[in-house]
């Protein structure tokens, strides 16, 4: 009986820490940026050429082995493309650092395109949030990234917060 009950109680806290309407993505990129480090989340298409643009000169892969301490999880969006071959002409596959992963909704634009990730609106592709501890800090939601100006939000991201 106790043993019933123990497989009981840890089903029930499974699926309390689990959110209403994610879907399975999403629950892995919302634990991973619970952990108590820097996450940087990219949602990327591998036929936007401003996502493109960040990875021209391995851009991505330099900045994800400057910053060894910083988690990235990269999101392929709205294609039916994971984008895993593009992104390994481009350097970035086996960084210890690095998850990738592919939502399952193929929209590109239109009725039924992807509109949130974890409860947050996805505006643009290619959209970048830096979280720390769970919480985000930074959101770049139109655009391409500038790696210098997301280094400095990793900077700040990492300072004490005391205000």
């Amino acid at each position: 009986m106790k043993w019933l009950l123990s497989v009981f109680l840890l089903l029930a806290s499974s699926l309390l820490a689990q959110q209403p309407g994610w879907l399975v993505v999403e629950e892995e990129v919302g634990a991973e940026v619970a952990k108590s480090q820097i996450t940087v989340v990219r949602l990327w298409a591998p036929w936007c050429p401003n996502s493109r643009a960040e990875d021209q000169d391995d851009g991505w892969a330099k900045f994800i082995a400057a910053n060894p301490h910083v988690q990235f999880v990269f999101v392929t969006v709205r294609s039916s493309d994971d984008g895993v071959a593009y992104l390994a002409e481009h350097g970035v596959s086996e960084q210890s650092n690095l998850k990738l992963l592919h939502h399952p909704n193929f929209v590109r634009k239109g009725p039924g395109s992807i509109e949130y990730f974890m409860d947050l609106p996805i505006s643009w592709v290619p959209t970048t949030w830096v979280f720390r501890d769970g919480k985000l800090r930074y959101a770049i939601n139109y655009g391409e990234v500038r790696f210098p100006m997301l280094q400095q939000m990793i900077a700040d991201t990492a300072a004490a917060w005391n205000h």
